[in-house]
C-alpha cells in the first residue's frame, strides 16, 4: 500500500478509536488524526510481532483495518494516560 492509503486508513482508524473511546481529549482533531496514523503503523507492527501474521495485506482487508483500529485505541489510551485531565486556568 502507498503512503496516501496509510494516511487515509490512519485518519479513519483515529476517528473510529475516538468513537469507541468517547470523552474529552487534551488534544484536538489534529492530535487524534496523528494518533490514528501512528496507531495504524503500531497495529500492523504488533500483528507481525505478536501473531506472526501479515496484517497489512491490502486496503480493503479486514485485518488491516482491525490492526489499525486496535493500534489507534492503544495509542489513544496511552495519550490520555500520559496527559491526563490537564485543565488550564
Amino acid at each position: 500500500m502507498g503512503i496516501i492509503a496509510w494516511i487515509f486508513i490512519g485518519l479513519l482508524a483515529g476517528l473510529i478509536a475516538k468513537a469507541l473511546m468517547p470523552g474529552k481529549d487534551p488534544g484536538g482533531i489534529i492530535i487524534t488524526m496523528l494518533i490514528g496514523i501512528a496507531g495504524g503503523l503500531l497495529g500492523g507492527w504488533l500483528g507481525k510481532v505478536i501473531f506472526g501474521v501479515d496484517s497489512i495485506d491490502g486496503f480493503f482487508d479486514l485485518s488491516t483495518w482491525v490492526a489499525a483500529i486496535v493500534g489507534s485505541i492503544i495509542l489513544l489510551a496511552l495519550y490520555r494516560l500520559v496527559t491526563g485531565n490537564r485543565r488550564h486556568a
